[in-house]
């Protein structure tokens, strides 16, 4: 029996057309597993492998050189909250606002609060430096963090 739903399955090969070889596919198979997942399961890169023509170590080097995808061992929580720690960033409070979000959470970078909510980690740029100090919540960039409850509290409501 197939771990990965027949409507993800035909998303994955839905890409096939688009990219030039079966392996180009890898990327965004993982990412689309990922995204619904939260995590990337050992059996989802066995059968993205099988899909692919390629071996699990194949699907597996890709999914680890990226070090965007989280392992079946440690998802994400519900939402994914990363902290720029670019230049700009740092010249206006980044590190302290991952100090204060780390102090509000209970977590480290890379950690998930233990009601599984938030997952925080930091991003070395997410292209936002006009509106430094910012963060990106899931795939939202939010811009100018200056109050952190506030921020916590928009997370509650999602």
């Amino acid at each position: 029996m197939p771990f990965l739903s027949d409507d993800l399955r035909q998303k994955i090969l839905a890409y096939l057309p688009r990219y030039p070889s079966k392996q180009a596919v890898t990327v965004p198979a993982l990412h689309l597993v990922h995204d619904e997942l939260r995590c990337v399961p050992r059996q989802a890169i066995r059968e993205i492998a099988e899909m692919l023509d390629l071996s699990p170590a194949e699907v597996h080097d890709t999914m680890t050189f990226y070090q965007f995808f989280r392992e079946e061992d440690a998802p994400l929580g519900k939402t994914r909250l990363w902290v720029c720690r670019s230049l700009a960033c740092q010249l206006r409070g980044a590190d302290e606002l991952l100090d204060k979000l780390c102090g509000k959470l209970g977590v480290k970078p890379g950690q998930t609060t233990p009601d599984g909510k938030v997952t925080l980690e930091f991003a070395e740029c997410i292209g936002a430096c006009e509106g430094a100090p910012c963060v990106l919540v899931n795939d939202e960039a939010r811009l100018n963090i200056d109050n952190v409850d506030g921020l916590l509290q928009s997370l509650d409501r999602k």
